[in-house]
């Protein structure tokens, strides 16, 4: 089983936590985290593009000139694609991107991205983010005790107002709860910061 350090705010060494070997210890599967990745980036899009056909832009109802005798190429119309202010051709139009991966698959990919960012020793296990009070200082002090490096995703177990608003102005920094993680913030981040109440409650829920 994987064991990892537990510090506090400050960065000092308080005790030592063994991670469960299903959730944390598992083998990385670097084909299952693509399909994750892709289908999370695939599902932000909101599939909203459209573009204007030659039958959808105003105008070019009359035949600009005639068929034969002027010298120029045959034209049915102005507003088709090869003239200016013409519809576009095969332009986008709006879709869903919505695709959909097994259960299975997700829990495989959540295993995968936990244990590389222990295995590449970019998982930091905090005793307790705790603020009395809204301020940005506490926050960024403790990331910078504890190197959190540029990016950092700070999981906490559930929501917290002091410690989210304080953590919010903090550029790099995102927030995110046992129940919103997902695969991609996880390797989006150059550190992962859990409060220690986190981690129990994910290998609580998935172990």
């Amino acid at each position: 089983m994987p064991s990892i350090n537990v510090v506090n705010m400050a960065g000092a060494k308080v005790s030592e936590m063994t991670l469960s070997d299903v959730v944390f210890g598992a083998e990385v599967n670097e084909a299952v985290l693509h399909a994750a990745v892709r289908a999370y980036l695939l599902n932000q899009r909101q599939g909203t593009q459209s573009t204007l056909t030659r039958s959808e832009v105003s105008g070019g109802g009359r035949k600009p000139w005639k068929q034969k005798g002027t010298g120029r190429a045959r034209q049915g119309s102005t507003r088709s694609p090869q003239w200016t202010h013409g519809g576009i051709a095969l332009g986008p139009k709006p879709r869903s991107y919505t695709t959909k991966l097994n259960k299975k698959v997700k829990r495989i990919a959540m295993f995968s991205a936990l244990s590389a960012k222990v295995a590449n020793n970019e998982m930091v296990v905090v005793d307790a983010i705790v603020a009395e009070t809204y301020k940005t200082k506490v926050m960024a002090d403790m990331l910078k005790a504890v190197n959190a490096g540029r990016k950092a995703l700070v999981v906490l177990d559930g929501p917290c107002d002091t410690v989210v608003k304080s953590l919010a102005n903090i550029a790099g920094v995102k927030i995110a709860y046992t129940n919103t993680l997902n695969v991609y913030d996880i390797l989006n981040c150059n550190t992962i910061v859990f409060a220690k109440s986190a981690v129990e409650k994910l290998e609580e829920v998935y172990a």
